[in-house]
């Protein structure tokens, strides 16, 4: 089904709407995957708090005009899927990977993250970013070693002399 001109300006703004908040971009083609493929995407991609859209190049070329993905314009052509990270920066590298898995017909063509863009190859590196809650646990874990490690160092004369202690005693008790 054809797009009016109204129709068209607006998933272009919409597409910009979304390109101006994204974390990141996986482009990725499709042909092949059956309606209830693409609806189990689509299902898959809302849960994960990724923007999905399937859309004229053309449109996207225009949405993506002054935002951080404007690089991989020259690189979209043929029939391709769009997901956005809106939420967290890998959610779209690991929802194409994982799905990826189990249909072959979907193949990621580039990554967009920081205003660079990648091939496909990196939808594996896009993937294995931590989420959120993952970084904020690592990044507690870094500041809590610090703490745990001056405990250690503290207790541990007093371990040492528990330790001779109990020697000394053993060896009064032997004799």
């Amino acid at each position: 089904m054809a797009l009016n001109l109204a129709q068209k300006k607006e998933v272009v703004a919409e597409l910009a709407d979304v390109a101006a908040k994204a974390h990141s971009l996986v482009a990725a083609e499709y042909a092949g995957l059956t309606v209830a493929q693409l609806t189990e995407l689509r299902k898959k991609a809302r849960e994960s708090g990724v923007f999905l859209k399937v859309a004229k190049n053309t449109l996207v070329r225009r949405a993506v005009e002054g935002t951080d993905y404007v690089g991989a314009s020259d690189q979209l052509v043929g029939p391709l899927l769009y997901a956005f990270s809106v939420e967290d920066p890998g959610a779209a590298g690991r929802l194409v990977k994982e799905f990826a898995k189990g249909n072959d017909k979907l193949k990621a063509k580039l990554v967009a993250i920081g205003g660079k863009v990648y091939p496909a190859s990196h939808v594996d590196v896009l993937a294995s970013l931590p989420t959120r809650d993952q970084a904020l646990a690592m990044f507690a874990g870094l500041l809590a070693q610090p703490a745990t490690m001056l405990v250690r160092v503290l207790a541990e004369p007093a371990t040492q002399l528990g330790r001779v202690i109990s020697k000394v005693g053993e060896q009064k008790q032997a004799a």
